[in-house]
């Protein structure tokens, strides 16, 4: 058979379609036959053709794969033995890297304790003083050890001691390369007793790595994913090398002699290692060198003749090549941003943007515009608050620059600005609005890329403005219309439909005379079929979403049936993930306007959803060996064991393979298909939450499916999947109230034991910060809707408070705890992370008794005044007193809570008094908020304190000049009179109170404030008669207002009826002295049953 095998195996090769296909057909045959494997066994050590001795290998390694099971005991020794021996007298280097993975194969199998035969050629090859026996060795080892790690691990010791050696032979760049393979493949199984070992190993594969890069740099960029491998499994191997690693990176990244693959892979390890250890970092003095080192990367002038990818005019935005040295230069600064103390990073980055804004190469213009476009999301309240006006106006200037590549940057900036510098930066509306619509008035069309970027920085900037849009409305509405009907490219079509969504989020109903026009155009693309339409649709439905939720239910609940029959109509006849997921937008917008209109549909919309959660299309499997050609297998193991069956083989020179995880480097997923998961899951909870008990059949397999993609690999995925597990507890809460049955009570508890949990665990083991931002905002959710049934499991309120603990200590996996100085600058995302788990602490004081909470209110209280010394940052002091004073305010309303604020009065008035001294604005007006409350919580039992605070107050009234800090403290004197009026002088209290009305900035007071003039007015009528000028005044501007809610508006209408009725004389003297507009809302408050 052995002669008759090799003769099929020749023929195979041939280029004559016949042949091969005749070949095929026999070895089909040959492969029923049992004796095929030593008859493969004997063509691989015997051919002398190497290209048959490899396709031996490989269709063994198949077989073994697919068959071991059906393979003989005998032959399964046999086979073992042959493979070392082929491999021993191979020279080919080919043949003995198909042999390699067959061995990894067998090692799947058959541990390498069962195989001391192996054990003992790799101990003799990979010592051997031969340079080539040792390189063979390597080989053979890295791909066993990398099929299996785990059962190699009694030898680790002694591989980390050989790894020692080999890292030193530099001459042997091919033993290097398999060398670190080899290291990269067992770190994430190393444990405490390997630590010391591989720490030692850092410095040598440093030296190793910079000789692999001189002698082959595509295995050097291989090679290079060890540091991420130490950085994912034990970042804490590679910190005492920190130094010695960036210099290495650095070095690699400068070099432009070097493939951008390479430099990418350097550039990539800075940007983890100032993820995961920006405090050594900067303890290590690295920041400056690196940013020395980058800027000239980031700044680099391209080729000549050539261009950034970016600003190429035919780019794709989706397929531009974000590996290239200047995009990963870029990135590291924005995971400075994230990752480090603002004024720290600050202090060395702008002297360098500032050089490059200076400086007469374009290419440099354009890097330190990138620099300020990529700061603004990790160090928003740093600019917000110190640098905006600068950077604005650098920025504005960019767009008169007179080369396009300049400007392009300056509107991606300004896009940026526009994103993550709000509310601030829409102050400058007045003067933003009219640069970007004159800068889009003069733009050449033909130039679709760079009208592209105008697009983008004129919709992040008008997304935010609300109602400041309305004198730009024509305006922007006739280019957008006109451009809908004339545009001569659908680009620019799509440019439009995308602006009109961001229009609308502003304009909100003052765009109902557009909206006509707009649905017509809309309705156009959306039944268009041709597929050079589908951007064009896609965002039509985008667009069409946002209009559901802005324009107003009136207007939109119309086309409501409309919107969900056309997304499913679109679901149907076009397979395409990025129309599915607007779809998902679309029908959960439904959700918020016409609930009803989802209920007929909701089996064919809960289907596709949970199919785009299940489906793996769009991944794709990157195969880690060249095949010379493939053997698909079909045969699955059936459990019959039916050998005879025609299916059974398949040989192919050039199909793709069947797929098996072992042949795998590494995953990837298209974005589209995470972006549809992503988005269903969003979807799914809302609808869920909005449609009640009509979702109720779909809750248990929507959950399940949306629960599963809380362990997906992509951040984006994870958090979208943590907030609908909440958004169905929620649901399911709501059901249980409309319906208070045992089986919803049930169910309800169930969704609760099972989330809650999860999401404790994943605010401790989840790596990605912004993960866990989620996840705590999510728990929080669900403990404000739920209260304490959310709580009614034992242990569950101290497993949460645990996690909030391990949070407020930086004890988490997402956090970088190195540091235990509390005193610590820090980055301002990691000051947002606590916000999120100091949110949830009053929502649990409020949804248990007093007492319950009181143990770990104990625990927890420590950490909050750690954050308000005067050494600690404005974010942490604003933060500390921000959650004393909603603390305070849960207290009010729960059993037990008066007591309980008492005997916290002692601790907190002290530091509640510094915070309203404070030099922030923020600060104090959070603790003038926090001493309010705690009068109004403890009441009586603090009314010693009372002079004090009234004193304090007083002379704030005098000096303040921030109008929330004034608005805060008029609520804070409602409360204070509300909780003990016999403690008040109210003839003093009440006309300073009243002299400060209307509020101006914090419209939420306006309930405070108001009940507590209208429960005065029982009191005391005498004392408001006789302040009833202002009272009216300040009222007539409130009335109507959008920013305050429907109980206070009625509130104050009552008291304005009280007067009009009870002292019409003095009502009317009031009245007459307010313009004419105010005179109408008061005459229509007082008039209204």
């Amino acid at each position: 058979m052995t002669e008759q095998l090799e003769q099929i195996l020749s023929q195979l090769t041939q280029s004559d379609t016949a042949v091969i296909q005749q070949a095929t057909a026999q070895l089909k045959q040959a492969f029923k036959d049992p004796a095929i494997i030593p008859a493969l066994c004997a063509v691989m050590t015997g051919s002398q053709n190497p290209q048959i001795r490899q396709s031996a290998a490989v269709m063994l390694r198949m077989r073994v794969k697919k068959h071991w099971k059906k393979i003989s005991p005998d032959h399964r020794e046999s086979l073992k033995a042959v493979v070392l021996q082929a491999f021993t007298q191979e020279s080919e280097h080919t043949v003995r890297h198909s042999l390699s993975q067959l061995s990894a194969v067998l090692v799947k199998h058959e541990t390498p304790d069962r195989w001391p035969a192996l054990l003992q050629l790799l101990n003799q090859s990979t010592n051997s003083n031969n340079p080539q026996d040792r390189q063979v060795g390597l080989l053979l080892l890295s791909k066993v050890v990398e099929s299996n790690p785990e059962p190699f691990k009694p030898h680790y010791r002694q591989l980390l001691q050989l790894f020692g050696t080999v890292l030193e032979d530099l001459d042997n760049p091919t033993a290097l390369y398999y060398c670190i393979l080899t290291l990269t493949a067992i770190t994430a199984y190393t444990g405490s007793e390997e630590m010391n070992l591989m720490r030692s190993l850092i410095p040598k594969l440093i030296v190793a790595l910079k000789h692999l890069i001189k002698a082959d740099q595509e295995k050097a960029s291989e090679a290079m994913e060890v540091f991420d491998e130490l950085m994912e499994s034990e970042v804490s191997i590679i910190v005492p090398s920190i130094t010695d690693i960036v210099h290495f990176c650095l070095e690699v990244c400068a070099d432009t002699t070097l493939s951008d693959s390479v430099r990418v892979k350097a550039l990539n390890c800075i940007a983890s290692l100032i993820r995961l250890k920006s405090k050594t970092v900067l303890k290590q003095k690295l920041l400056l060198p690196i940013l020395q080192t980058i800027f000239p990367v980031l700044s680099a002038s391209p080729k000549p003749g050539e261009e950034d990818p970016e600003d190429e005019e035919d780019n794709d935005d989706d397929a531009t090549d974000n590996e290239n040295p200047k995009h990963c230069a870029a990135q590291i600064i924005d995971t400075m941003a994230l990752h480090m103390p603002p004024e720290k990073l600050f202090q060395h980055l702008m002297p360098l943007a500032r050089a490059c804004l200076a400086s007469e190469n374009p290419y440099e213009r354009k890097g330190g515009l990138m620099c300020l476009a990529v700061v603004a999301e990790g160090c928003a309240d740093h600019i917000r608050t110190k640098l905006l006006s600068s950077m604005l106006q650098t920025v504005c200037q960019s767009l008169s620059d007179s080369n396009q590549v300049v400007r392009s940057a300056g509107l991606f900036a300004l896009g940026q600005f526009s994103e993550h510098l709000q509310p601030d930066v829409s102050k400058y509306c007045s003067e933003l609005m009219p640069l970007l619509l004159g800068y889009m008035s003069h733009l050449n069309q033909a130039k679709v890329g760079h009208v592209t970027k105008a697009f983008y920085a004129l919709e992040n900037f008008m997304e935010n403005l609300g109602e400041e849009i309305a004198p730009y409305l024509p305006t922007l509405m006739e280019t957008m219309l006109s451009a809908l009907n004339n545009a001569e490219t659908l680009k620019i079509k799509e440019l439009a439909v995308s602006a009109i969504s961001a229009i609308a989020n502003a304009a909100k109903g003052l765009l109902v005379p557009y909206f006509p026009p707009v649905i017509e155009s809309l309705k156009r693309f959306l039944t268009a079929t041709t597929e050079e339409m589908r951007a064009l649709q896609t965002q039509a439905l985008d667009t069409l979403s946002v209009l559901a939720r802005t324009i107003g239910n009136d207007v939109f609940s119309p086309l409501a049936a409309e919107c969900v029959q056309l997304g499913l109509n679109l679901t149907q006849s076009i397979d395409d993930p990025d129309l599915r997921r607007c779809t998902y937008g679309l029908y959960s917008a439904v959700s918020t306007v016409s609930p009803d209109c989802l209920t007929p549909h909701l089996t064919a919309i809960t289907n596709v959803m949970q199919l785009a959660l299940k489906s793996t299309e769009g991944v794709m499997a990157h195969l880690e060996e060249d095949k010379a050609f493939v053997l698909l297998d079909d045969d699955d193991e059936d459990e019959n064991d039916n050998e005879d069956d025609d299916k059974s083989i398949d040989i192919t020179l050039d199909d793709e393979p069947e797929i098996d995880v072992s042949d795998v480097a590494r995953f990837s997923v298209e974005n589209a298909y995470i972006d549809e998961k992503e988005d269903a899951c969003d979807a799914l909870g809302e609808i869920a939450f909005n449609t009640g008990a009509a979702f109720q059949p779909f809750l248990e397999s929507s959950f399940q499916q949306v629960f599963e993609m809380t362990d997906f690999p992509h951040d984006d995925v994870r958090r979208a999947a943590f907030g609908a597990i909440g958004q169905f507890c929620r649901a399911q809460h709501k059901v249980w109230k409309e319906n208070p049955s045992e089986a919803n009570h049930q169910a309800l508890q169930k969704l609760l034991n099972v989330v809650l949990p999860c999401y404790v665990g994943a605010v401790r083991t989840d790596r990605e910060r912004q993960v866990v931002m989620s996840v705590l905002e999510a728990m929080n959710d669900v403990v404000k809707t739920c209260q304490e049934e959310a709580l009614k499991t034992p242990g569950r309120l101290q497993e949460i408070c645990h996690a909030i603990r391990d949070v407020l200590k930086k004890k988490t996996a997402c956090q970088d705890c190195e540091s235990d100085d509390a005193d610590d600058e820090e980055a301002e995302y990691d000051a947002m992370l606590l916000e999120f788990a100091g949110e949830g602490i009053p929502l649990l004081a409020s949804a248990v008794p007093a007492d319950t909470f009181a143990p770990y209110l104990n625990d927890l209280l420590p950490l909050i005044l750690n954050k308000a010394k005067p050494s600690c940052t404005v974010a942490d002091r604003s933060f500390s007193m921000g959650t004393l004073g909603e603390i305070l305010q849960a207290l009010v309303s729960v059993p037990g809570g008066r007591p309980l604020a008492a005997r916290l009065a002692n601790r907190l008035l002290p530091v509640l008094v510094a915070g309203v001294r404070d030099s922030d604005a923020e600060v104090r007006n959070n603790s003038v908020f926090g001493l309010g409350s705690l009068a109004q919580a403890a009441g009586p039992l603090v009314v010693t304190d009372f002079p004090m605070m009234l004193s304090l107050f007083s002379n704030m009234l005098v000096k303040e000049t921030d109008l929330r800090v004034i608005d805060n403290l008029c609520a804070a004197l409602c409360r204070m009179i509300g909780s003990n009026v016999d403690a008040i002088p109210l003839e003093q209290v009440v006309p300073a109170l009243v002299n400060c009305l209307p509020l101006k900035e914090d419209m939420e007071e306006n309930k405070t404030v108001y009940s507590c003039l209208a429960m005065l007015y029982t009191h005391s009528p005498a004392l408001i008669v006789s302040q009833m000028k202002p009272i009216v005044a300040a009222s007539s501007q409130v009335l109507g207002s959008k920013e305050v809610d429907p109980e206070t508006q009625n509130t104050i209408s009552m008291l304005l009826r009280e007067f009009a009725q009870r002292h019409s004389t003095e009502f009317q003297c009031a009245v007459i002295l307010l313009p004419a507009e105010q005179q109408a809302k008061l005459s229509v408050a007082v008039t209204a049953s």
